[in-house]
């Protein structure tokens, strides 16, 4: 018989299912672009925060930086148009065990998107409501994280409906809140910002300032990577358009909305978390704060989309690469991997109830995973362009390009792994970034070694339960040596007719009572008789009957009597007390104890 097809049921299940329309320009650009340009939200503070003044200088440097990244995200992935990104790429330059590093530094980043975005836009959405109690705050937070569960769980088709409407308002909302600025400027001049222009530096130093305005301002670009992640639901020819798209929207926003901040108010009063919510407020009016706030909860949820969409493309890719188990390969009517989802959502709500709502504990995690993931996409085009030279690509990034994104993304880890937090009790970002990242990846490690840790574990156990397995061998060979000793004693029974009742009764009682295997039927016959054919039939369906005991029968020319037995009885080396008769009738010449001790056991 031939082998099947080395397919598990949930291979089978994703290579049969129908093929579903795939998602164009705008669809494709909704998805990561809500991720990506709902950084407007928080990167303009938090670079103002480090870089002052310069921060919108330090966002058109991230703009440049990202204009590199294009290039590099189109050459990997235009010559492997696979899901799974910077694991994709580095799974076909070098091993599994380094492109599963690139996996889990990706799957950090994506659950801390999700568990900060549905966080801060729930908010956003209870500032309005008047809310800040921190337990339903988290409450309402995985409820966020479940209803985008069920929408990702709905197929792609229909979430990126959801993420085109969402894309489009944030774009509206953020055009109303530049031109009310505009405005706003227009009307009351540039004293705020020159005044903003000459104030003293955080760091006392520009260049310091520029660093770490850069390190922060660099988290304004995440979410670029999430389009890689989903290449294989995009039509031919839309994933460098998606590229171009997002860099043309982080390009304008992040660096102009800065700009606009410093020319509007003082630093000083520059509010880290509702910056925009306050711009609208300065510019506009409560009306247009309102709207920022509806706006800010609605994109952050499309963040969330964003990571359920690109976290089930990268573990789509690790399970068929046989990373992760074939259990989460399981599609349903829609096309779904719902599995994956359901496990993003459960591991998503494990790291809430962890941080306890304090979702600012997973800074470090979604900083460093971001930035190491964009590195790694760096090492990955380097190795393409050195081991697959000849692969087909529909563009190359330059050298140049490519030495000045590494240099970039470097200096923003460093600087992120340098950054204080404010509170001197709050940990690091380094240390929070290895609290996650540790057990991760050792899960991941022993999903791609579990074949030799199974070896080894059964090595161990060898080690371990061997001696006690040899000592119970040996008890057992022992036993069975004693068994076998103890029912090779063989018994005798003597018979002078061919009563089949009688020889059943002698064997049943045999049975019953003694530990043999063998007995001897002796029948007492004249000189030149021989037996009766009748008790030799009998005799033999006795032994069919009795299939665990050897039933022999022995015809012997003589006279029954104490002396016979003495002689059988030293002859066989069976003890007289092994030997059986019926009980005598009054004819019988001999008294029971003249026999050497027969028993009677009929």
């Amino acid at each position: 018989m031939r082998k099947k097809d080395a397919l598990s049921e949930e291979n089978q299940d994703v290579v049969l299912q129908p093929k579903h329309e795939k998602l164009g320009e705008l669809a494709a650009t909704a998805i990561s672009g809500n991720d990506i340009s709902s950084s407007v939200l928080y990167v303009s503070a938090y670079a103002i925060y480090f870089a002052g003044q310069y921060a919108w200088i330090t966002l058109l440097i991230v703009a440049l930086v990202l204009y590199f990244f294009r290039k590099i995200y189109g050459e990997v992935v235009g010559a492997l148009p696979l899901n799974g990104g910077a694991y994709n790429a580095l799974l076909n330059t070098t091993s599994k065990r380094m492109s599963s590093i690139a996996a889990t530094l990706t799957l950090l980043s994506y659950m801390a998107t999700a568990v900060i975005s549905a966080n801060e836009a729930i908010h956003y959405l209870f500032h309005l409501l008047g809310i800040h109690d921190n337990n339903i705050i988290i409450l309402a937070t995985i409820g966020l994280l479940a209803v985008f569960a069920g929408l990702a769980i709905m197929g792609i088709r229909e979430s990126a409906k959801v993420a085109i409407a969402i894309f489009l308002f944030h774009l509206t909302v953020m055009s109303m809140l530049i031109f009310s600025l505009i405005i706003y400027v227009a009307l009351h001049g540039w004293d705020v910002f020159l005044e903003n222009w000459h104030r003293p530096l955080k760091y006392g130093n520009i260049w310091m300032a520029i660093f770490f305005g850069f390190a922060a301002s660099m988290l304004g670009i995440s979410g670029f990577e999430s389009s890689a992640n989903f290449v294989e639901e995009q039509k031919p020819g839309v994933f460098p358009k998606t590229l171009r798209n997002m860099w043309i929207v982080v390009s304008i926003l992040n660096p102009l909305m800065a700009f606009l901040a410093i020319a509007v108010l003082p630093i000083d009063e520059v509010n880290k978390n509702t910056l925009l919510v306050q711009l609208g407020e300065t510019s506009a009016g409560s009306w247009l704060a309102t709207f920022i706030s509806v706006d800010a909860f609605l994109v952050l949820s499309g963040a969330v989309l964003t990571s359920y969409i690109g976290v089930t493309g990268l573990l789509e890719r690790l399970t068929l690469d046989r990373i992760m188990p074939n259990y989460f390969l399981k599609k349903n009517k829609r096309n779904a991997s719902y599995r994956i989802i359901i496990f993003f959502f459960l591991l998503s709500v494990s790291v809430l109830l962890f941080s306890k709502g304090k979702v600012t504990t997973l800074a470090g995690v979604y900083t460093i995973s971001f930035l190491s993931v964009m590195l790694l996409f760096v090492v990955g085009n380097v190795l393409l362009k050195i081991k697959r030279k000849h692969l087909p690509r529909p563009e190359r990034a330059p050298w140049i390009g490519i030495i000045i994104a590494f240099s970039a993304v470097s200096l923003a880890l460093l600087g992120n792994i340098m950054i204080k937090p404010e509170d001197p009790d709050d940990p690091s970002n380094w240390s929070v970034f290895l609290i996650y990242f540790i057990p991760t990846v050792m899960f991941v490690m022993i999903m791609l070694n579990r074949t030799l840790l199974l070896k080894l574990l059964l090595n161990i156990l060898q080690y371990i339960f061997e001696p006690i397995r040899e000592f119970f061998l040996r008890m057992h060979k022992s036993i069975n040596r004693l068994i076998d000793e103890i029912n090779s004693q063989e018994f005798v029974f003597f018979t002078k007719g061919k009563s089949m009742a009688n020889l059943n009764k002698a064997m049943l009682y045999i049975r019953d009572n003694e530990h043999t295997k063998k007995v001897k039927i002796v029948t007492v016959l004249p000189p030149g008789q021989k037996p009766d054919p009748e008790l030799v039939e009998k005799i033999k369906i006795l032994d069919e009957e009795y299939p665990e005991i050897h039933i022999e029968f022995v015809p012997i020319e003589g006279e029954f009597g104490p002396e016979l037995i003495r002689e059988l009885s030293k002859k066989w080396n069976i003890p007289i007390n092994f030997m059986f008769i019926g009980s005598p009738d009054e004819k019988f010449p001999y008294r029971l104890e003249e026999l050497g001790g027969v028993r009677l056991i009929l």
